[in-house]
């Protein structure tokens, strides 16, 4: 059930009424089924996998609680009978047992993710290899990939390990963790939240907020126009540019990057911009997943800005972790002594590539994925060494550094940079986008661009008008965004012109969306992960 669909806002409109309606003590219940039955537009059978993830996951969790409260009482039982060695002892023994329930937990269901999600994309490459020795092919399965496992995955796992660490406490209700794991407006493409962020607003006895739910509303009004005026709109053109790509290339590939960048920008900040939305009328926060991205000047702060939940869940359960284990701090020690300052580097830099392997394999099952997510740690290990020459370049002209013209220098070369590694996400051919990105210097072609060419790719001169204004809107909004979101400063100072302002875009989307059969809009682009 794709956010932009008649299905979900019939969906949305009767649990809107119900939550409010119903008593209080009921909201969170009613969010539960509710989440359930949206869950189950994508297969009953999807209800099963994600039932065994909530009920693994809030076994372990309280099983790892229970644990850790019987090791502090019979410490401090026996606290003056216990030289300080032997607690020390008693707690590492205690630590292991803990430990290998979460592991046990955590191998349970990352397996399951890997089994459903990467089988069919090891099994093609074994195959591969035993080709080039005349070998024979092995058998490929018909796996479904459950929508958003990557995402309720990650976000059970986060709260596991959190209880693990003793960040957050163990969630006793099974029914209120279920909800947390399938909280329905994030369950298939993000955020993923922590715990301790999200849990205090969904459980919660939520009153009827005017202001809070005209909010809401104005927010999936914004995600609803990004996705159906501007995302869907550049999708055909797309969709043409790539189906071609000998035609295509030159001049073209360099469409493809710019009007990529702003399609997927579109396509998954309107997702969130729902999701925040939907969940903020009904009294849930969520955390925001993007702050400007596109104004970033390197590509280190492009991935603090860019679907920031999942990059700090790396961060904080995978680079950090691996960063101080016994492995790493040797591998540092080693390379520390015999290669300098550089050297020092090597530890960091090994856990970087790690990360961002697995960044790219958790976004597909495919070579181009890991290769687009190798490329971004490449890029961001070069910036890094090259720091001293960047100090030395700035010392030499020491004008330009804050200048708002290097400034604009350094945010083109980033929106460019990332563009160029994001098309292997177009193409999903490594081969093919190498040579694409090569056709930029060995034939550009640039005359296409007024040739009139570009109104022979499925849409015309209007719709080409219609996504400029549309991407033009959105420029201007985090312009002024900067400090305080357009429709707060709108709504909290000029609230007749909110109200016209939402009025226009209901106009808007109605007039200028992009509609599928049953005016149903096509998935968006996350829904895959």
């Amino acid at each position: 059930m794709s956010f932009a669909s008649t299905q979900f806002l019939a969906f949305f409109g009767v649990l809107f009424l119900l939550y409010y309606t119903l008593p209080r003590r009921f909201q969170w219940k009613l969010l539960l089924v509710g989440s359930l039955f949206f869950y189950s537009f994508a297969g009953w059978w999807c209800l099963i996998y994600i039932g065994v993830t909530t009920v693994t996951t809030w076994f372990t969790a309280r099983r790892m609680a229970a644990l850790a409260r019987e090791q502090d009482a019979w410490l401090k039982e026996h606290r003056a009978e216990l030289s300080k060695e032997e607690r020390k002892t008693r707690k590492a023994q205690d630590k292991r047992v803990r430990f290998r329930w979460l592991l046990g937990c955590l191998l349970l269901n990352f397996g399951i993710l890997a089994v459903v999600k990467y089988t069919n994309f090891v099994l093609s490459n074994i195959s591969g290899v035993l080709a080039l020795f005349g070998g024979g092919t092995l058998p490929i399965f018909s796996l479904v990939l459950p929508m958003g496992i990557s995402f309720y995955t990650f976000q059970a796992m986060g709260y596991l390990i959190d209880v693990y660490w003793g960040k957050c406490p163990a969630e006793g209700s099974l029914g209120k963790f279920a909800l947390f794991v399938t909280f329905f407006p994030q369950l298939i493409q993000g955020p993923i939240s922590r715990f301790g962020d999200l849990s205090p607003t969904l459980y919660e006895e939520h009153p009827w907020n005017g202001r809070q739910i005209a909010m809401g509303g104005e927010r999936i009004l914004w995600g609803l126009a990004k996705k159906l005026i501007v995302a869907d709109r550049l999708a055909i053109p797309l969709r043409t540019l790539v189906a071609d790509p000998e035609q295509y290339s030159g001049v073209y590939v360099l469409a493809v990057i710019f009007l990529y960048a702003v399609q997927l920008y579109a396509d998954f900040t309107g997702g969130i911009d729902i999701t925040i939305g939907a969940a903020q009328m009904l009294g849930v926060q969520v955390t925001e997943n993007f702050i400007r991205p596109f104004f970033s000047k390197n590509v280190a702060e492009y991935w603090r800005r860019w679907h920031i939940t999942m990059g700090t869940w790396f961060r904080d359960y995978l680079f950090y972790p691996m960063s101080v284990s016994k492995p790493i701090l040797k591998l540092h020690q080693r390379c520390r002594n015999r290669f300098g300052r550089f050297g020092k580097h090597v530890s960091v830099h090994t856990c970087s590539l790690i990360l961002w392997f697995v960044t790219g394999i958790w976004h597909g099952a495919s070579w181009n994925f890991i290769v687009w997510g190798m490329l971004n740690g490449i890029v961001i290990i070069i910036s890094q060494e090259l720091e001293p020459l960047y100090d030395k370049f700035h010392a030499r002209f020491p004008r330009l550094r804050g200048s708002r013209g290097w400034d604009l220098v350094q945010i083109l070369r980033t929106f460019w940079l990332m563009g160029a590694i994001r098309v292997l996400d177009v193409y999903r051919d490594v081969p093919l986008t190498f040579r694409q990105l090569g056709t930029v210097v060995t034939s550009l072609r640039p005359q296409a661009l007024w040739d009139g060419s570009f109104l022979e790719l499925g849409i015309g001169a209007g719709d080409w008008l219609v996504a400029a204004v549309g991407a033009g809107a959105m420029l201007v909004c985090s312009l002024l965004g900067r400090r305080e979101p357009v429709r707060q400063r709108l709504t909290r100072e000029h609230p007749q012109l909110a109200w016209a302002g939402c009025t226009a875009l209901v106009l808007l989307i109605v007039i200028f969306g992009v509609y599928g059969i049953g005016f149903d809009a096509a998935q968006f682009i996350y829904n895959q992960f």
